[in-house]
């Protein structure tokens, strides 16, 4: 299928990932070019040249200076990202109408909702997050013009007032994600920001005496200074933001992964790498952690209880590896993640298929 994938503007859909929307992208694209499919990848310029995909740049805008100095004007972030969901919107429906089979709008923009019925061809949204207003804004007015695909039950619920979804787990290729001995320190991955709390796991590890290394980009500099560098040291280590192949590295030799979301999380793809690396968690019962972590792969305690939290990553680290590596290869593959967007976009080019 010819099939135009709506990326991340934001950051670039290459590694080190800022998140998990960039590294699913990057998975979904790679998966898809690999199966024969003739991808477009619209996505910020830096994303990952190595990609099977044809990449297509958002378009640059500057207002002018008049307009610039408009005080009641939203951040130029907003303009711009705006400008480029119009126009990648417009020439979709315009002069590119005929070239795609299916439009998988996979950002979190909502320009794309709002004009989806001025394409030719169909389109398919993933909800990474939960409800978004400027989101439940568009669909109260124009309705659900596309089909929608959540990356986890938990997600399909919480936005099922307004829409219908199925549900497709976000999924890794595990044959880079390998297993590992463990036998090393606590591992904690993520975005630093307050909503991922890692402040929480380096109290619940120094409460439990098992050192901890963390490692991600840091997206909230004022929480990081405030709770996160202040706690360093004594058994606990910044590693920086790192890419797969370090992450992985240290996931293998890690001992227990800490996940500790302050938020409902959506899918948590720190949970799946760890489990593809025979690492069991110990985490905060939050959002869909729970439909990924099953008994045997890890120990998941109330959210914001770090005195549990410490006695969760003292009983996680004794799980059987070898079963939490088959938990990953049984919930979370990249291989079953695309054979899954194919038979959805098959469903739209030919409603008989998902009969």
């Amino acid at each position: 299928m010819r099939i135009c994938l709506l990326g991340p503007t934001e950051h670039p859909v290459a590694e080190p990932f800022a998140g998990g929307l960039e590294a699913m992208t990057h998975a979904l694209a790679a998966g898809l070019g690999a199966r024969g499919h003739d991808v477009t990848l619209f996505a910020h310029r830096d994303s990952d040249p190595r990609l099977p995909v044809r990449l297509w740049a958002p378009a640059d805008f500057a207002p002018s200076p008049a307009a610039a100095r408009d005080g009641r004007a939203p951040s130029l972030r907003t303009v711009v990202e705006h400008h480029q969901y119009l126009d990648l919107m417009t020439r979709l429906a315009g002069d590119l109408a005929g070239d795609f089979d299916v439009v998988h709008h996979n950002g979190l923009h909502e320009l794309p909702l709002l004009l989806a019925a001025t394409l030719r061809a169909p389109m398919i949204t993933t909800l990474h997050t939960p409800p978004l207003p400027l989101w439940e804004s568009t669909l109260a007015v124009t309705g659900p013009r596309s089909s929608f695909v959540a990356v986890s039950e938990h997600v399909r619920r919480s936005w099922s007032h307004c829409l219908s979804s199925v549900v497709v787990r976000n999924g890794l290729d595990l044959t880079r994600w390998r297993s590992g001995d463990g036998g090393g320190p606590a591992v904690w991955s993520g975005r630093l920001v307050p909503e991922k709390a890692p402040h929480e796991a380096i109290d619940a590890c120094r409460a439990a005496g098992v050192p901890l290394v963390l490692a991600g980009p840091v997206h909230d500099r004022e929480y990081v200074e405030r709770e996160v560098t202040p706690r360093l040291g004594a058994g606990a280590t910044y590693l920086g933001h790192l890419r797969h192949e370090e992450l992985g590295d240290w996931l293998r030799r890690a001992s227990v992964a800490v996940v500790t979301p302050a938020w409902d999380e959506p899918y948590g793809l720190v949970v799946s790498e760890a489990l593809a690396s025979g690492t069991p968690v110990a985490g905060y019962d939050r959002g869909a952690l729970s439909e990924i972590v099953a008994p045997g792969s890890g120990v998941l305690v109330p959210s914001g209880d770090v005195s549990a939290l410490a006695g969760a990553v003292r009983a996680a680290r004794s799980l059987d590896r070898q079963h939490v590596r088959r938990r990953a290869e049984a919930v979370c593959s990249a291989s079953w993640m695309i054979e899954q967007y194919e038979h959805c976009y098959a469903g739209l080019v030919d409603p008989l298929v998902a009969a």
